[in-house]
C-alpha cells in the first residue's frame, strides 16, 4: 500500500510515466545516473547539472546549500517521483535541508568509507579517501568516519582539479597519470587497501587509477549503495515502473537539463554517460 503522504503525486499520473530525478552540480552525476539504467531499466530520468556554479567542491556550504534548492525548484516541473543527489557535497550540505520541505524520497550519497573500512579488518591495510575540500571539511564526513573507523585507519586526500579535468571531458593518459602521481606522491601506497572515490566525478577516472595504483588496492564509490537503497525505497512505496511486455519498447529514457540552458553542455552530457558506459562495459 502507498503510504498517505505519496498520495497525490501518485493519482496525479500513472507511475510508470513519472521520472525520477538526479541532480549534481555537473557531469559527476552521470557516473550514478550508469549504473541506475542498468539497474531499473524500466524506469525514466531526468538528469540535471547545476553548470552555472560548477565546482560545488571549492563553493561555501550557504553558497551550496541555495545553488540546490534553486535547482531542485527546476527538477519538480519534470513530474518527478523520486530524487538522488548524486553528488556528495551537495548531499552532505543540503539533503537534511531537502527532506524537510518535500515529501518524495530523496537518496543522497556520503563516500563509501564504511564498505571500505570493513573491506580491510582481515588485512590490517588503511583506506584512502578522495573527494573534494568541502566534502572532507563538513561535519558528517567527519562523523561518518568517527562512526565507522575504530582503528583509525581512514586517511583523507582532497582532489579538486579532478572536477575541472571530469567537465572538461579530460581523459588524456600523460596528463592524469602526472597529476596522479603528483599528488599521490606523499602516501605509501603498499600499506593502503582500498581507495575510496568520495566524489562522483571521480569514477571517470576509475581506469587510469587502476593502472597507476598496486594490483592490491581496490576502488570502491558509492553509486551501487545508492542506486541499491533508491530501489529499495521505490519498492517500499510502490513507485517502481512495471517492467515491460515482451515486444513493446523498453523505458531507460534521460531528459537532460542544465541551470546555464547551453545546449553544447547537454550534448557533453550526452557523450559524458557514452563514454562512463563504454568504461563500464556497460551498454543501454
Amino acid at each position: 500500500m502507498v503510504p498517505a503522504r505519496y498520495n497525490t503525486i501518485v493519482e496525479r499520473k500513472k507511475v510508470s510515466s513519472l521520472k525520477i530525478g538526479f541532480f549534481d552540480s555537473g557531469l559527476g552525476g552521470i557516473t550514478v545516473l550508469s549504473e541506475a539504467l542498468r539497474r531499473l531499466p524500466n524506469e525514466n530520468f531526468v538528469y540535471m547539472a547545476d553548470t552555472l556554479h560548477v565546482p560545488y567542491g571549492t563553493k561555501t556550504p550557504q553558497e551550496v546549500l541555495g545553488y540546490v534548492k534553486a535547482s531542485v525548484q527546476t527538477i519538480l516541473k519534470e513530474d518527478i517521483k523520486a530524487l538522488v543527489i548524486a553528488c556528495n557535497t551537495a548531499t552532505s550540505i543540503a539533503v537534511a535541508e531537502l527532506r524537510k520541505e518535500y515529501k518524495f524520497p530523496i537518496i543522497g550519497m556520503e563516500p563509501a568509507v564504511k564498505p571500505a573500512v570493513e573491506m580491510n579488518r582481515a588485512n590490517g591495510k588503511r583506506v584512502l579517501v578522495l573527494a573534494t575540500p568541502l566534502t572532507l571539511k563538513q561535519s558528517g564526513y567527519a562523523a561518518l568516519v568517527s562512526r565507522v573507523d575504530d582503528h583509525g585507519s581512514v586517511d583523507s586526500l582532497p582532489l579538486p582539479e579532478l572536477v575541472q579535468y571530469c567537465e572538461q571531458l579530460n581523459f588524456d593518459r600523460t596528463e592524469l597519470f602526472n597529476y596522479f602521481n603528483h599528488k599521490l606522491s606523499s602516501f605509501n601506497l603498499d600499506i593502503y587497501g582500498t581507495v575510496v572515490l568520495g566524489c562522483t566525478h571521480y569514477p571517470f577516472y576509475k581506469e587510469i587509477l587502476r593502472e597507476l595504483l598496486p594490483s592490491h588496492i581496490q576502488l570502491i564509490d558509492g553509486s551501487h549503495g545508492t542506486v541499491k537503497r533508491l530501489k529499495q525505497v521505490l519498492s517500499e512505496r510502490n513507485l517502481l515502473a512495471s517492467p515491460v511486455k515482451v515486444g513493446q519498447p523498453q523505458d531507460g529514457h534521460v531528459t537532460f537539463l542544465c541551470t546555464s540552458q547551453d545546449e553544447s553542455y547537454v550534448h557533453k552530457m550526452e557523450r559524458a554517460l557514452e563514454i562512463y558506459a563504454e568504461h563500464e562495459k556497460i551498454y543501454f
